[in-house]
């Protein structure tokens, strides 16, 4: 089996492929935890652990293990994690892996790798040209050409970050849940705070993708219109008034980084082994 782990600066997401149930292989769990930068790695091992035995499964079922990190303190506590837990060294997406998509940007090296696999996915699952929305502690926007190639995104802040910005400088006002309002027009501060923070963020994401498909050179009628595709922990609730959010998949990031692995995997066992150099006494 195969384990992705993606960690995100609020959560990790965690999914166990099968690989020998077909092609694509079949997600056979998945897990969605805190971030925690100060953890140790005992602490995130007995996690992982305890997940697995509730969920009937024994970490010595994990063969390769895939990380994409946009948290650079974790890496080294995973990485423990990995060889003391699952007894296995992580492959981490990182500058120099092979991902069968040309990044079109002035620093390849400064895309986080979440990015880049959300990109990857996009492309192999529903084609080009796309843009990928994911909404996690920043939203991110990324698009992908018809040739499957990087070209660029956006950087916005997060739903969650928003609202905690308003919370803390806004003295008289409590914290609220995030959810679709009854009617955009509030009676009540509750429903000011969450049409404000609901509607005001469909209209930034809505507002950027419109300026980003014009800037492609396409319209919403257009056959060469970008499919928009959303991931990441408020993507549904957003995706529910977005005019241009046409498909949500909650496990894009996790596919990314298995397909990822896969071109990796079959680059490796293909590449020669190297003669160990022994010392002459």
């Amino acid at each position: 089996m195969l384990l992705a782990l993606d960690v995100g600066n609020t959560n990790t997401v965690l999914g166990l492929y099968d690989l020998a149930s077909g092609n694509p292989p079949a997600l056979a769990a998945h897990w969605r935890v805190s971030t925690h930068r100060t953890q140790t790695a005992d602490e995130y091992g007995v996690l992982f652990t305890n997940l697995f035995n509730l969920h009937g499964l024994a970490t010595s079922q994990v063969k390769h293990i895939i990380i994409s990190s946009v948290v650079p303190p974790v890496e080294s506590t995973l990485a423990q994690v990995c060889e003391s837990y699952f007894k296995l060294k992580p492959l981490f997406v990182e500058p120099g892996i092979k991902t069968g998509m040309p990044v079109l940007v002035d620093n390849p090296a400064e895309l986080g790798a979440d990015r880049l696999v959300n990109a990857i996915a996009a492309y192999e699952k529903y084609g080009g040209p796309a843009i990928i929305v994911d909404f996690g502690t920043a939203t991110t926007f990324d698009v992908v050409s018809a040739k499957g190639e990087y070209l660029g995104g956006i950087i916005s802040p997060g739903l969650g970050i928003s609202a905690d910005a308003l919370f803390s400088r806004a003295a008289r006002l409590g914290r609220v849940d995030i959810k679709r309002p009854p009617k955009v027009i509030g009676t009540t501060t509750v429903t000011h705070i969450q049409s404000g923070l609901y509607y005001g963020y469909i209209g930034l994401v809505d507002g950027i993708l419109a300026r980003m498909i014009a800037e492609i050179g396409t319209d919403i009628n257009d056959p060469a219109h970008p499919k928009i595709i959303a991931t990441g922990g408020l993507a549904s609730l957003i995706a529910e008034d977005s005019r241009y959010i046409g498909t949500i998949d909650d496990m894009l990031t996790l596919d990314g980084l298995r397909i990822v692995f896969e071109r990796n995997h079959e680059a490796h066992a293909t590449k020669p082994t190297r003669p160990s150099k022994r010392r002459s006494s």
